[in-house]
């Protein structure tokens, strides 16, 4: 266990940016990169150290962003490369390292590379993608579910094949197996390294390899009626696979080959599990993100005890860390109730560990009800 922390992103504090809903620099009712750069002075003035910003990539906004259709551009809604170039270096100049949402599970059903995987079956690119065969009675080729409710596959009429989707079937899944889609990838990471990014918090990074047998998943014992769909089968073939680490510990080299950068894995795994994504010697994710704060009850007996079990359970050299709020979650004032903002961020912030927190959190922000026509949301 390392007790001394020396690099940036074991002594910092990591605080994450929601671009859409952060700041809006030009009254178009959407969140910008100018906006944020005009909070720039008050995050150094919070203390945080580095800004995780969600996904500023062109898309077409199915899922608000992870459905990128250019790995190496900015949406227009959030601004330009010349505005990205900007705020990195306002950033450093006031000592905050910059951190980008990298989303290699799947792209947008609209990236070049799927239009053109899905032009042919002859296509170069068709093997970018997971395309498979329909099954004897004609249906999805497995019983992979996605984790938005459904069937993991989509029936493509034009080339008569189903692709892989773990969420949209507008994100459809690229095929990690496939060296030319990790050539493609690791360019994209090195795209952004040179313009000066010091990171990447990695989506999904537990799914990126499937089964190459496409066996069933077998069912789960254990599932409640009232859980998701996705929990009635245990996600045996098409998640947290081992040759993931493999893929890992090319992005590890990939950033190693410049100065101080890091990755944050998002894995939603029990903890015996994630502790195999900081990787053999230390050559997985710097931070596999420990989301026990947000997914525990607020109860002290629960936390005390998933601390020290998450403590015992880091391998030699691993960094701990702890995630109080993101995106996907309620936020911490609607979990545990506003009077527990100010213990919530006084624990955070004195765990042994890098600590995370979701914009908005610092002021104790509440989530809000979202009238039911504004839903964006196929399970609703």
């Amino acid at each position: 266990m390392e007790s001394t922390p020396h690099l940036w992103w074991q002594r910092g504090v990591i605080y994450q940016i929601y671009p859409r809903s952060f700041q809006d620099s030009n009254g178009d009712g959407v969140g910008d990169l100018r906006g944020i750069l005009q909070r720039l002075d008050y995050l150094a003035w919070l203390g945080v150290d580095a800004i995780w910003l969600s996904p500023i990539y062109p898309s077409p906004m199915a899922d608000f962003g992870y459905d990128v259709a250019d790995y190496c551009d900015i949406h227009p809604l959030f601004g330009n490369l010349e505005d990205f170039d900007r705020l990195v270096a306002e950033a450093h100049a006031r000592g905050l390292k910059v951190i980008l949402d990298y989303v290699p599970n799947h792209t947008s059903s609209q990236h070049p590379w799927f239009l053109e995987s899905r032009s042919s079956r002859e296509s170069p690119k068709r093997d970018w993608y997971i395309w498979r065969d329909p099954a004897p009675d004609g249906g999805p080729p497995n019983n992979w579910l996605a984790f938005f409710g459904g069937p993991a596959w989509t029936w493509d009429e034009a080339t008569g094949q189903y692709y892989l989707h773990s969420f949209l079937p507008e994100q459809p899944d690229l095929n990690w197996r496939n060296p030319e889609v990790q050539r493609a990838m690791l360019d994209a990471l090195r795209f952004w390294l040179d313009r000066g990014v010091d990171g990447f918090r990695v989506d999904v990074i537990w799914l990126m390899i499937k089964d190459d047998q496409f066996r069933d998943n077998p069912p789960n014992p254990d599932y409640r009626p009232d859980q998701p769909p996705i929990a009635s089968l245990l996600p045996v073939y098409n998640a947290d696979r081992p040759e993931v680490l493999d893929i890992i510990r090319m992005m590890r080299r990939t950033l190693d080959a410049y100065d101080e950068r890091m990755m944050v894995g998002e894995i939603y795994l029990p903890i015996d599990r994630l502790m195999a994504y900081y990787g053999q010697n230390g050559d997985g994710c710097h931070l596999p993100f420990n989301f026990q704060l947000i997914l525990l009850p607020w109860q002290a007996e629960k936390i005390k005890a998933a601390v020290d079990s998450y403590e015992q359970a880091l391998p030699p050299g691993g960094w701990p860390n702890w995630v109080l709020g993101n995106h996907d979650q309620p936020r911490v004032a609607t979990r545990a109730g506003q009077s527990q903002v100010g213990v919530a961020a006084m624990l955070l912030l004195t765990l042994r560990g890098t600590p995370t927190i979701y914009y908005g959190d610092e002021i104790g922000m509440h989530n809000v009800d979202i009238p039911p026509e504004q839903f964006q949301d196929c399970l609703l």
